[in-house]
């Protein structure tokens, strides 16, 4: 049987196990210094990760995990961490998702057994077709409600809201640059400052992230 990449990487920390496996039989192979998802039985590596990928992810990970757990919402991690959709099935590996309280049963200590209520996967030149494409379409079947595409290297956001009709929808930023969330009510993100460099602190963006 085949491993599949995503795209050429460095070697894999550890020898690749024969597939297909199951995704609990995936869970005791990979560990934590593998970067890997499970999709269809097949184990795809990922590359790791840039500077400014990391940069723009601590900094979403904080002003989104400041809000929830001011307005006590539900709970946020940052990848490293699995979550199994039924849908394809597949264990991804999301960069930020966040859970809301009502889905609180979905947490497992190692991954997330079913789909978040917001994910966020910031693109690389390694990701942008899995992103966009196949992950795009496996977070829509799932019912994810929000999907939030990050291009650093273009300076470029699109922000997904699933509609009525089970269909992700671009939605609007408005006048003043921002992006108001409908998964985390009273949540607005200016999407200008994705591409600040330095990225704002905390303490900057705090009284305007609320709507």
């Amino acid at each position: 049987m085949s491993t599949t990449f995503a795209a050429p990487v460095d070697a894999p920390r550890r020898p690749p196990p024969a597939t297909p496996i199951t995704f609990e039989e995936f869970l005791v192979w990979c560990d934590g210094e593998t970067r890997a998802e499970w999709v269809d039985g097949e184990v795809v590596f990922l590359s790791p990760n840039s500077r400014t990928h990391q940069w723009v992810l601590a900094f979403l990970n904080e002003v989104v995990t400041a809000y929830v757990r001011a307005h006590r919402l539900g709970a946020v991690v940052f990848a490293p961490f699995l979550m199994r959709l039924p849908t394809r099935p597949s264990g991804r590996e999301p960069d930020l998702l966040f859970v809301a309280d009502e889905h609180a049963d979905r947490w497992r200590e190692t991954y997330l057994d079913g789909p978040a209520d917001l994910v966020v996967e910031i693109i690389s030149p390694e990701s942008d077709e899995r992103d966009r494409g196949t992950k795009f379409v496996e977070y829509e079947a799932a019912g994810i409600p929000e999907y939030w595409l990050v291009d650093t290297l273009r300076a470029e956001a699109w922000f997904y809201q699933l509609g009525e009709d089970g269909r992700y929808h671009l939605s609007p930023i408005d006048a003043d640059g921002f992006y108001h969330s409908a998964i985390l009510p009273g949540f607005r993100l200016r999407v200008a400052w994705l591409w600040q460099r330095p990225l704002p602190t905390l303490d900057e963006v705090a009284q305007q992230i609320e709507a």
